[in-house]
């Protein structure tokens, strides 16, 4: 389910500081970008509970829930601290799910979803489901980038920390906790940067913020504009892929229950009357 992180219409067409930026809004606009490919499907389809996601934008679709999830959980922060969300970096399409600025520290938030999978952390390694993945080495590149060029707008030596967290992992298995990277479940985020020993004064804070939500300390020339449309027409998307699930489900108890009365009638008979021959050969 899609929580209301904030109403499209709230969303200004041309911000002119990332701190409007709304969450998962790269994660969405490569979904629908990707999703164009995706062929209409017909009655029959619709029927059948075929899923109108493309399977090439499954990762996108599944990435733009977990990001709007961390958002909903990120709101949870008081007013001391800046949260940004996906914001442009370097020269070309990339971005850094969440940026939080707060007496805590900075901290660059890398949103993962991974639905029902085992997570295993080692000091150089994370696997997702017996898996090797490229999490801590994207997060750690994520926070040196965001340390730099903080660091050349302040002109101080900012490091920003990051955090990699993972929604709707079904267990975690902790082997060797990396020294530089904080992995954890979701849920956990909001608490424990709450938690954080106070390193930066307010005033700290605040300069840092400034320079945050400047759109040209991250990238020169970014494409910010905003369509206003786009969490509706995701919200709208998730129902037909809530609805194709349901529609698979009572297909397959469909046949399940197919199965059943099949044996009952057919099967259960004919093996009683064996067993009943067998028995009366035995005689």
């Amino acid at each position: 389910m899609i929580h209301d992180i904030g109403h499209a219409g709230d969303v200004a067409t041309q911000p002119e500081t990332l701190a409007t930026r709304p969450v998962a809004y790269s994660m969405i606009t490569e979904l629908f970008r990707v999703q164009a490919d995706a062929v209409p499907r017909n009655k029959f389809r619709r029927m059948m509970g075929v899923s109108p996601v493309h399977p090439d934008a499954e990762s996108w679709f599944s990435g733009a829930h977990g990001e709007l999830k961390m958002g909903e959980l990120l709101s949870q922060l008081g007013p001391e601290w800046l949260v940004l969300h996906a914001v442009p970096v370097g020269t070309g399409e990339s971005d850094i799910d969440h940026v939080i600025v707060g007496p805590g520290g900075v901290f660059t938030i890398n949103t993962k979803r991974h639905e029902r999978k085992k997570i295993w952390v080692g000091e150089r390694i994370l696997l997702v489901a017996g898996q090797k993945s490229d999490h801590l080495r994207n997060s750690r590149h994520e926070a040196k980038r965001a340390s730099k060029l903080l660091s050349v707008v302040t002109g101080s030596s900012i490091v920003a920390h990051p955090v990699i967290a993972v929604v709707g992992a079904s267990s975690f298995t902790f082997k060797q906790r990396p020294k530089d990277v904080s992995v954890m479940d979701a849920r956990r985020v909001p608490r424990w940067l709450k938690h954080r020993p106070p390193v930066l004064s307010a005033k700290t804070v605040q300069r840092i913020s400034a320079a945050a939500v400047d759109p040209r300390t991250w990238h020169p020339s970014a494409d910010l504009t905003i369509d206003p449309t786009y969490l509706d027409r995701f919200r709208v998307l998730d129902r037909q892929v809530v609805s194709a699930r349901r529609r698979r489900l009572l297909w397959a108890a469909v046949v399940t229950l197919g199965i059943a009365v099949v044996a009952y009638v057919y099967v259960l008979p004919a093996v009683t009357s064996l067993i009943v021959a067998a028995i009366s050969g035995i005689g």
